[in-house]
């Protein structure tokens, strides 16, 4: 599984497992009481894996899964790695005030440029809402970037939980 895709902030990913849904959640169920590294949640057919509070920083990513039945044999598991709920919803409330304010001021400037008033100020504004939506982009691709190595770590633990799975129903 790659991580090192440029334009997605919170990268997916999904494969088939040859085992049924309740036995590899259960696992997970399991594999929490048995380790300490990460908290592992589990509500209904979707586990959360984080860090602990104190290996926590700004932009710690937890990994989310979802294991589906596909039939009596296999299950398919749709993974996403994205930062702290909290962090997200921050994120893109920032992104909804640029494109709010971009949009007004956009309408605004047209306006006083097709009443041929002095739209500077409208212009000025409006441009640097387009660099604060970039700076935004470029913040959350930092951030990303930062946490490569904490993804790959809930990766790791992922795929161990299903290669212990596998190997237990072999």
């Amino acid at each position: 599984m790659a991580l090192s895709n440029d334009i997605v902030l919170r990268p997916r990913f999904k494969m088939e497992i040859p085992r049924i849904n309740e036995a590899i959640l259960s696992d997970f169920e399991n594999v929490k009481n048995t380790q300490s590294e990460f908290i592992v949640t589990r509500v209904d057919d979707h586990v959360f894996i984080k860090f602990p509070k104190e290996k926590q920083h700004f932009w710690s990513p937890q990994l989310h899964l979802e294991i589906n039945k596909v039939d009596d044999n296999s299950s398919m598991l749709h993974g996403l790695f994205g930062p702290n709920p909290t962090v997200w919803t921050l994120f893109m409330f920032l992104h909804f005030i640029v494109a709010g304010l971009f949009i007004a001021f956009a309408i605004w400037t047209y306006t006083n440029w097709s009443l041929k008033q002095s739209f500077a100020v409208q212009a000025s504004v409006t441009i640097l809402m387009v660099l604060l939506w970039v700076t935004l982009y470029f913040a959350g691709s930092l951030g990303k970037a930062s946490s490569t190595n904490d993804m790959r770590l809930l990766n790791n633990f992922m795929n161990e939980v299903l290669e212990i799975e596998n190997k237990k129903a072999l």
